[in-house]
Order: C-alpha cells, then sequence, then structure tokens
C-alpha cells in the first residue's frame, strides 16, 4: 500500500478534474489517477505536424456551466477564449451558403430563403430555447430515485415538472408534443429550405448513433440547446489554445485547492473490502487507499471492468452491459500550409463554425450504412478553423482544420485497420469539393475512429457521451436506475463521468454534481 486519501478520482478528464477540485475544495485529501500522459481526455490540444496544434477531438466550447467558471475561477488559471459566438454556416457545393448567427435568434443571411422560412425558423428557434432553459436547472439537480416516497426524490420530480408547467398552458402542451419527435418532423412543419433544415436537423443528431427522423432527437437537441458560451445560450465559442486549454485551467483549479494529480497511472482494480470500496490498485501493481472513489471512466468500464461484475447482482450487471454504447463520429485533423478556400465562401467567414449536412435526405442517407456496420460514403462534417482566431496553435502562415466526421460506426464490419485509408479519402475528397485545391496544403493529418477514441480514451463504443443520449438513458435512468444519483450498488464508489446524468459535452456538471453528492453522503453517514 503506498497512500491513503480522503477521496481518489480515477479519469482525467474535465468531469474528473471538476469533481477533484470541488473535493478538494471542501478540505479533503484528493488524488486524480491519469491513464495517459497528459489529463483532459478527448478535450486535449496535440502536436499533429512539427509546429501545428489541433484539438483532438473535442474542439468547440458551448457547454461549460458557468457555476463551474465562476465556482473554480477557470479565468484567474489561464482559461480564456479566442472567439465567442460563431456563427454557423450551412456549406452547399453550388457555392449557395446560409450563415445562421450565433448570437442571435433571430438572423441568418443567405440567398434564396424565403420570408417564410425566415419566419418559420425564428418561430421555432426561440420556442427551442424557451425549452431548453426551461429544463437546464434539471441538469444540475440529483436525479430522483424511481420507486421510492422519499421527500428529496418527491421534490425532483417536483422541480421537473414546475419547470414544465410554468412554460405556461400553450408551451407546454407545445413541449410536450415535441419533445419526443424526431427533429426532422419538427423542422420540416416550419421550414422549406433543405440547406437550412439540414444544417439544424446536424445539432440533433452530432455524435449520436441516430438518424434526423429517429424518435426523441428533438430532447437531444433541447440537450445541446441547454448549454451556453460566453453566456449566450445555444452559442458556441473557441478556447484559446485550444480545448486542452479547458483541462489544463480544470487541473490548474483543482491543484490550487490541493488535489494531486498522477498522470502515467491506469488503474486496473477497484478495491472492495466490506462490501464497500477501499481504495484502487494500478497497472503497476501499487495499492492506494481511500474510503471514496470517485470514478470519470464510462459505465461500463467502471463496472464490468474495474469493479468487477462478482460485486453486483445480475439484474444490475445485465442493466449496464444493455447500456447502448454505439459511437457514430470519427476526427479528422489537418495541419496546412495555407488558408483553403471555400467557394462562395468570403475569407473572413472560414473562422466560423462549417456544416456540410445539406438536406435530411442527406442525412438519413448518411446514416443508413451505419446502421449495419459501414461508414458513410457521404459523411456530415462540422469543421472548424481554430488557427484563424488562435495563431499560437501553427507556424507563420499556417492553419489548423478540425473535422467531426458523422456518421462512422465503431464496430466496422471491414474492420477500422483495413478501412481506415479509404475512409479518410472519403472525407478528403469531401473538403475538396467545397474547398478546391486543399488536399495541396496538407502537410500533416491526423484521423481518429470510434475504435481509436475507444482505445485511447477509454470511451465503451468511442461514444462521447459514454451512453446514447435517448430518453431512457438520460436523467433518472442514467446510466440505469440503481445508479442514476452518483451513486452506485457498492458503498463508496461513485460515477462522476459522461455515462452519469447529465451526459457529455464539455460541460462539467456531471463532476460538480458527482462531487456534492460525495460531501452530502458523507455528512449523512
Amino acid at each position: 500500500m503506498s497512500g491513503t486519501y480522503d477521496a481518489i478520482v480515477i479519469g482525467g478528464g474535465h468531469n474528473g478534474l471538476v469533481c477533484a477540485a470541488y473535493l478538494a475544495r471542501s478540505g479533503r485529501n484528493v488524488l486524480v489517477l491519469e491513464a495517459r500522459e497528459k489529463v483532459g481526455g478527448a478535450a486535449a490540444t496535440e502536436e499533429i505536424a512539427p509546429g501545428y496544434r489541433a484539438p483532438v477531438f473535442a474542439h468547440l466550447l458551448h457547454h461549460l456551466h458557468p457555476a463551474i467558471e465562476k465556482d473554480l475561477g477557470l479565468a484567474g488559471h489561464g482559461l480564456a477564449l479566442a472567439a465567442r459566438g460563431l456563427a454557423t454556416v450551412a456549406l452547399e457545393r453550388s457555392g449557395r451558403h446560409l450563415r445562421i448567427d450565433g448570437a442571435s435568434v433571430t438572423r441568418f443571411d443567405g440567398p434564396g430563403v424565403s420570408e417564410a422560412d425566415l419566419a418559420g425558423y425564428r418561430r421555432v428557434r426561440a420556442r427551442l430555447l424557451k425549452y431548453a432553459k426551461a429544463l437546464k436547472p434539471m441538469l444540475t439537480e440529483v436525479p430522483p430515485r424511481l420507486g421510492t416516497t422519499a421527500w428529496s426524490d418527491r421534490k425532483s420530480l417536483l422541480k421537473l415538472g414546475w419547470a414544465i408547467r410554468r412554460l405556461g398552458r400553450a408551451d407546454m402542451r407545445e413541449f410536450l408534443r415535441i419533445v419526443l419527435m424526431n427533429v426532422a418532423d419538427l423542422f420540416e412543419d416550419e421550414i422549406e429550405d433543405e440547406l437550412l433544415v439540414g444544417a439544424l436537423a446536424f445539432d440533433a443528431v452530432l455524435g449520436e448513433h441516430v438518424g434526423p427522423r429517429s424518435p426523441n432527437t428533438v430532447l437531444s437537441l433541447l440537450y445541446r440547446l441547454s448549454g451556453s458560451a460566453a453566456g449566450v445560450q445555444g452559442a458556441v465559442a473557441v478556447p484559446k489554445g485550444g480545448m486542452g486549454a479547458v483541462a489544463d485551467a480544470l487541473a490548474a483549479a483543482a491543484s490550487a485547492a490541493g488535489a494531486e494529480i498522477r498522470t502515467q497511472a491506469p488503474v486496473t482494480r477497484v478495491l472492495v473490502e466490506g462490501d464497500r470500496a477501499a481504495g484502487v490498485v494500478l497497472d503497476s501493481g501499487e495499492d492506494i487507499r481511500a474510503p471514496e472513489v470517485i470514478s470519470n471512466a464510462g459505465p461500463k468500464i467502471t463496472f464490468l471492468d474495474l469493479l468487477g461484475a462478482e460485486h453486483l447482482d445480475a439484474g444490475f450487471v445485465r442493466q449496464v452491459a444493455n447500456i447502448r454504447t454505439r459511437g457514430s463520429a470519427a476526427k479528422l485533423n489537418l495541419a496546412l500550409k495555407g488558408l483553403p478556400e471555400i467557394q462562395g465562401l468570403p475569407a473572413e467567414a472560414l473562422g466560423e463554425r462549417l456544416v456540410i449536412a445539406p438536406s435530411v435526405g442527406y442525412l438519413e442517407e448518411a446514416f443508413n450504412p451505419a446502421k449495419y456496420g459501414e461508414f458513410s460514403p457521404r459523411p456530415a462534417l462540422e469543421i472548424t478553423l481554430p488557427s484563424v482566431h488562435d495563431a499560437t496553435l501553427v507556424p507563420d502562415g499556417g492553419h489548423v482544420l478540425s473535422a467531426v466526421v458523422q456518421y462512422a460506426p465503431t464496430r466496422l464490419e471491414a474492420g477500422w485497420d483495413a478501412a481506415r485509408d479509404g475512409f479518410q479519402e472519403i472525407v478528403l475528397d469531401l473538403l475538396e469539393a467545397h474547398a478546391p485545391g486543399l488536399r495541396s496544403l496538407v502537410v500533416g493529418q491526423q484521423l481518429l475512429t470510434p475504435l481509436d477514441l475507444e482505445r485511447r480514451f477509454r470511451m465503451t463504443g468511442g461514444h462521447w457521451h459514454h451512453g446514447e443520449l435517448v430518453v431512457d438513458q438520460m436523467f433518472m435512468l442514467r446510466p440505469v436506475p440503481g445508479a442514476a444519483q452518483y451513486e452506485t450498488p457498492v458503498a463508496g464508489l461513485f460515477l462522476c463521468g459522461a455515462g452519469a446524468h447529465p451526459g457529455g459535452g464539455v460541460m462539467g456538471v456531471a463532476g460538480m454534481n458527482a462531487a456534492k453528492r460525495v460531501m452530502a453522503r458523507e455528512a449523512v453517514g
């Protein structure tokens, strides 16, 4: 046994760092154990070619909770924004592009948009933001337990009901009508312009194993819109230094509060003694003790690998094994020796969020192959060029392009080792079709498939939420009913990662909520 702590946090991703910072601020002796050489998980910035640094996977900030920024003083630990309020530019090969303002719900620019579509967009966008705002307080609530008469659980349910009821009768009815709908039907009821509908629907499916006509996609869109950047709901921003700067600021805040962070320290087992967690064992064989163990790993890894099914009842194990974790998003990072040119798009717009999702039909067709273990021959893309706003990422004259590629299933029928090069060429061809000459600018590239994400960052299924955001895997059902309040069936073992409520994205709320739950449990017991 090498040491004893009040709490051990498994995993130095953003949620683990947030959890550690809050626990350390309360006076606890906290140890964070990170398997990789650097904290941050998939929210990291890495060199992809000499002098070129790119966001490894997560590349836009739109969910980091303002309470966490304030409580942990992240600005004082180096977190700054290189750009805020990015517009979404929907790209079309013909050169007809739409610019959807990122700081306003009422503005977008582009040729051929009718007044009727503009009015429809304003109506539906305003409604969605209103509903997402009503649900936002639920993100920081501990979900209620099912089948209990405890006042705390009833209170949580009442809060949820009141948040919906106080919308007013008309909005409450509309919310209940649309919340479990598919996003295609929602937007097509209001808007005819295919390019606009495709761009709006894309936000509901990004990172998920669903298409725009899949049920519950309005709910996943509301989850995304509940976030904010620089105080603007639904907006997106680019951190200075890339997404790794967010993790660096969180790590600095945790360290300043007194937490100890160890990298290259993979945990292989959670110790259980007397039916409660007692510490962890590292890959090296080192035994570290603590009465509280909080896992930032996904539920499947936590329960089935680190803890072991022998400490759980068969029904619970079955529920965990059935959590849907089908990743469908890959990441392509390019080092470019110059700024690409996109047909019909002014150079000053290249720093915005660029989307290739020209219609609902395009998205649905892109999803179809993923259902059968094949990648899409015509994927959808979310593209950023963070170096337009942050020259510290690149050498003089250079740029980095960061693209999330939807749809690429983790379990590829042909196997990713054999299919990787062909898939990368498809994505490069798609980029070249919109930005002729781009291939000639490439001096380095990095492709991360969902299988790479699973292997490198221990994301089960390569899913960045550690479990799909669908109605039966959210709120009091996330990750499973027996572990929906950050506590687990094993006393002293808690969850703090994206697989817990409310879900993934660089938000940090799961880590904050879990820390508060640990402290509350200690106060009671």
